[in-house]
């Protein structure tokens, strides 16, 4: 081969082996380049493998710190949490609770609104008034959290004072509205994408029978893309769980057990935001329970995004 052929001589060399013919083999160059890019990627990987491992043993640390003076069953079984008291109670209960209502909450929101969006922008949309829409929904998913939070708190709660005028100044009901919005994007354009690999042969296989568009895509086109429908609004709902400006804003500071939404709360990211603040000393029994909050929350997301990925992969 010679360096006009289709190789072009300049990516590769000949070389003879035991008269067996030719050898392609890349440039000395092209081949330190390219170990130096695997070992930069290693060096990322690793990264990132050490860097997990880092916060799961600091989690752990803390936790099992915790757990030598505070008994697990204690932790799930007690109503109250009150470790800055004089003398604390450690139920992470209603720390639970809380965080599981905001969730419901939002995704009551974001589910039916995001599913039905990503029906109107795949399926019936024009391409102008589609391009306007995505990139209206793209631009909810850029606006920051606290923007979000100081809008329910400022604007949504005075809103529903008008309409509840039980409700309280920091509610449950105006942040699961607020964390709802903030993750209909989520639904929204992760269930487009999955709508979009629906084969369009099946849709047309429904057409030609005569079955109305509706029809078709509710027995057709959702069914076939329901694994990437549920996988998007398990991922919505690890967002939703793991949010902080807008509970600590618009839903408050009171950890009670209570399921009135009309009421203030306080979620497992509002603690911690709250009491990392008031900055607990190391080795005391606050600063413990900060870390084993945290750890809780932990494997409450890890559990969610793992079966967001189990659902995507599952055939």
């Amino acid at each position: 081969m010679t360096a006009g052929g289709p190789l072009g001589g300049r990516a590769t060399s000949v070389a003879h082996a035991g008269g067996h013919g030719a050898v392609l083999r890349p440039r000395r160059g092209a081949a330190l380049s390219e170990r130096l890019a695997g070992r930069v990627f290693l060096a990322c990987a690793v990264l990132a493998g050490v860097a997990a491992m880092a916060v799961v043993g600091v989690l752990a640390w803390e936790s099992a710190a915790f757990f030598s003076q505070v008994s697990p069953a204690r932790l799930l079984t007690d109503p109250s949490w009150t470790p800055l008291a004089e003398e604390p109670r450690f139920g992470i209960l209603p720390l639970v609770a809380a965080t599981a209502q905001i969730v419901a909450g939002a995704a009551a929101v974001a589910f039916p609104l995001g599913l039905l969006t990503a029906i109107y922008l795949q399926y019936y949309a024009g391409p102008r008034t589609g391009t306007v829409l995505t990139a209206a929904v793209t631009l909810l998913a850029a606006v920051p959290t606290v923007v979000y939070g100081y809008v329910a708190l400022n604007f949504v709660t005075p809103a529903l004072r008008g309409i509840l005028p039980g409700i309280g100044a920091f509610n449950a009901f105006s942040a699961c509205l607020a964390v709802g919005v903030m993750i209909l994007p989520t639904v929204a354009l992760l269930s487009r994408s999955a709508l979009a690999a629906v084969p369009h042969s099946l849709l047309e296989t429904g057409m030609a029978l005569g079955a109305a568009r509706a029809r078709v895509l509710t027995r057709a086109a959702i069914p076939a893309a329901s694994r990437g429908i549920a996988a998007a609004m398990a991922l919505a709902v690890a967002r939703a769980a793991g949010e902080t400006m807008i509970v600590t804003l618009a839903a408050g500071n009171q950890a009670r057990l209570t399921g009135n939404p009309l009421e203030g709360l306080r979620t497992l990211t509002a603690f911690i935001a709250q009491t990392s603040m008031s900055d607990p000393a190391p080795g005391t029994i606050e600063h413990h329970a900060l870390a084993t909050v945290a750890a809780v929350l932990f494997l409450g997301g890890y559990a969610v995004c793992a079966l967001a990925r189990w659902i995507g992969r599952a055939r």
